[in-house]
């Protein structure tokens, strides 16, 4: 846990070292969500009934935005075949850049969405459904799309096909991420969602990072 632990600060010191990086993705999130109800206009019930499926999907493209140089710049500058080399499981330095990627994108996109979500006229209870499923999805978001990273690693025109990687793998957290928000408007219960945006981020847990290390020992090879 000590490569782990070390791996996640080093991380976290370079983004802290470079925060336009993030701040790009929140931007982008923020004019993403924003254009909608300047484009449909003020109909409150539209703008309901559309703001869990705007606001997942912005997240998601907003992830998939700064997933492209998650293990690029480690291949560029030799540290893949330092960590390759390291003593401790390849597995754990995986999970380790999944986990930053999620504690500088997911995390502030999660806190970020209630704000942007009174945009569409979402009462209390649904911004906390929103922060909840985000709470519990973007970190299945972070590590399919550190897969998708690593499979992509060293590729030409990587970004294009990154997205095309990763975007199907999430359809499923986006379909129960924002099917939570609309069953709470409908006056139903959210738990069978919540509990099935953690069964896929627990899969995503246990099996990408093998996953992840398999590709980036492939691309040092």
């Amino acid at each position: 846990m000590n490569g782990f632990t070390a791996l996640l600060a080093r991380d976290l010191r370079l983004v802290w070292r470079r925060p336009g990086d993030v701040g790009v993705v929140l931007a982008f999130f923020v004019v993403a969500v924003v254009l909608f109800p300047l484009g449909i206009g003020p109909e409150t019930n539209t703008l309901q009934r559309i703001a869990a499926g705007v606001l997942w999907c912005a997240a998601l493209f907003a992830a998939l935005l700064s997933l492209e140089r998650l293990f690029a710049a480690d291949y560029e500058d030799g540290t893949l075949d330092l960590l390759l080399l390291a003593p401790w499981p390849l597995e754990l330095a995986a999970l380790a850049k999944c986990t930053s990627h999620w504690i500088v994108t997911g995390l502030p996109l999660s806190l970020l969405a209630p704000v942007l979500g009174v945009a569409f006229g979402l009462d209390g209870d649904s911004l906390l459904a929103l922060f909840g499923t985000l709470l519990i999805g973007t970190p299945t978001l972070s590590l399919i799309g550190g897969l998708a990273a690593a499979l992509t690693l060293g590729a030409r025109k990587s970004g294009a096909l990154l997205a095309l990687l990763a975007l199907p793998l999430c359809v499923p957290t986006l379909i129960f991420g924002a099917g939570a928000v609309e069953t709470l408007a409908a006056g139903e219960g959210l738990w069978t969602h919540l509990a099935i945006l953690g069964a896929l981020a627990l899969v995503a847990l246990a099996t990408t990072p093998w996953a992840i290390a398999a590709a980036l020992r492939q691309a040092g090879e």
